[in-house]
């Protein structure tokens, strides 16, 4: 096995063990609504494993198809009193046909990003603020699902939950490559995903995001807008959370942009 898969291995193992550890003492159960508010806060002191699939169709001039997995536990570490750590892991695994020219397949791990938000505990008015540095590793294990480059940038989020159960805010981060194949393009890259959600005590909830990509070095930008709806309830004894939706492509490259998509998201819950 090469060494970049066997880090990628070694991190989902991890991310996957700290959930566990951390539940394994008995506290309150938290309700429905705190749970969802919560999630939708992505930098909430609470552990949760998304597993978030999204499948892309009528993927440029050869009408392909893109299945994307995304892995990305978060977990939030306690520094003091007054502020948190919350490490937010993205690993993809990517299945595409005809994406790449016709009668082409590509499988695998494409890059994986993390992000180490800082936050304060404390809240005034349901205000919430992070900011951290984020990183991009080049764990893709296809020729055509990595940009075999090293990455770090700024990352940082606002948002506001409202005692009506809004969550409205945006998270933003600037991706530079510093290092990697010299060969590839370098990375100059800024994602920026606004949001809306509403929760009801239920733990049901209706939210729109959009995902905005802008490739300084290509020039170009990229938007999808995801309508999801969700709800939280329990497989057995784990809590799980749900989000079904459809994906709306409204702009991008027209070689890598597709026509419609559909996203799924099952999410593990590990309240304190």
């Amino acid at each position: 096995m090469k060494k970049k898969n066997k880090f990628a291995v070694g991190l989902i193992s991890l991310a996957l063990s700290v959930p566990l550890i951390a539940n394994s003492q008995e506290k309150a159960p938290e309700s429905a609504e705190e749970l969802a508010k919560k999630l939708a806060n992505p930098v909430a002191s609470l552990i949760s494993v998304p597993f978030q699939n999204n499948t892309d169709y009528g993927i440029g001039t050869h009408n392909g198809s893109k299945n994307t997995l995304n892995f990305q536990p978060v977990v939030p570490i306690p520094l003091s009193p007054k502020l948190n750590m919350i490490a937010r892991m993205i690993l993809p695994i990517i299945t595409q046909h005809d994406v790449t020219g016709e009668n082409t397949k590509q499988s695998g791990l494409s890059d994986m990003s993390l992000t180490t938000f800082f936050a304060p505990t404390n809240t005034k008015n349901g205000l919430i603020w992070a900011l951290g540095p984020a990183f991009l590793f080049p764990t893709g294990t296809n020729e055509y699902l990595t940009t075999k480059k090293w990455g770090v940038g700024p990352s940082a989020l606002l948002l506001k939950q409202t005692k009506g159960g809004f969550t409205i805010g945006f998270l933003v981060n600037q991706i530079w490559s510093f290092a990697g194949d010299k060969d590839r393009d370098a990375v100059n890259q800024m994602f920026l995903q606004p949001f809306l959600v509403h929760n009801w005590k239920s733990g049901a909830g209706l939210g729109i995001n959009a995902e905005i990509t802008s490739n300084w070095e290509a020039g170009n930008t990229s938007a999808i807008i995801n309508p999801t709806v969700s709800g939280v309830t329990k497989l057995g004894k784990q809590t799980i959370s749900i989000a079904v939706g459809p994906r709306i492509p409204v702009a991008g490259p027209s070689a890598s942009r597709a026509d419609f998509g559909f996203r799924g998201v099952l999410t593990f819950v590990f309240p304190k």
